[in-house]
């Protein structure tokens, strides 16, 4: 969906200043928040999709005013109501009500830092065939979706050229909805900065994206 979220391309927010030697985590809270998802997402409460499309669908004031961690909190307080797994009041007053369906299978304290070293991939071992391959000229579709997307404004409508084909993975737009995996290739999209940005950017510059078959038309 299109939203403050997708900040590629867009001007007027300032410099970038990183913050010198900055710690992983900020406050004792950001280690609780972050703690959080492997369990729930273990526990079949959300998948990624979902998480970042709970994260998308905040203001653009909240979202701007607030930090990575918060975007986190917010993402598992909308998905937990959603599913009922918690209610607004076991929300606002941070007590139990009790009756609310258990998450399982639990994720087991000593299996945690597999989960998080190992993370979870999205790709599908099906045999899907490719629309594409090394090389081909495409198009990317001009899309804006008000549901969840991969696909970032920056490079709808643009010439990009396939560099390589990562494998069949399922598709964000579909699992972000509940909608099935619709496995698919996904590829890695070189594009010109020129093509991007105009005629005042670097001849000599290019990004590359990753890109679904479905964002994507031959040139």
């Amino acid at each position: 969906m299109n939203g403050i979220h997708d900040l590629g391309g867009m001007e007027g927010f300032g410099p970038i200043a990183p913050e010198h030697n900055e710690p992983i985590f900020h406050a004792e809270w950001e280690k609780r928040v972050f703690g959080l998802f492997a369990p729930l997402s273990a526990a079949g409460t959300f998948c990624v999709d979902e998480f970042r499309h709970a994260i998308e669908r905040m203001g653009a004031a909240g979202y701007l005013a607030s930090s990575y961690y918060e975007h986190w909190l917010h993402a598992f307080e909308t998905l937990t109501l959603e599913k009922d797994v918690l209610t607004a009041e076991e929300l606002r007053t941070g007590q139990a009500a009790g009756g609310a369906r258990r998450l399982t299978p639990a994720l087991a304290a000593a299996d945690v830092p597999a989960v998080v070293a190992r993370g979870a991939s999205a790709r599908v071992d099906k045999a899907v065939e490719p629309k594409f391959k090394e090389g081909d000229m495409v198009v990317v579709k001009n899309i804006n979706p008000p549901t969840h997307t991969r696909l970032p404004r920056y490079v709808r409508d643009k010439l990009g050229c396939i560099d390589r084909d990562h494998g069949v993975f399922v598709f964000p737009d579909s699992a972000a909805h509940g909608k099935g995996d619709k496995p698919q290739h996904c590829y890695s999209v070189y594009f010109s900065a020129q093509e991007l940005w105009g005629s005042k950017a670097s001849r000599n510059d290019s990004v590359y994206v990753d890109l679904w078959d479905d964002y994507l038309i031959p040139a």
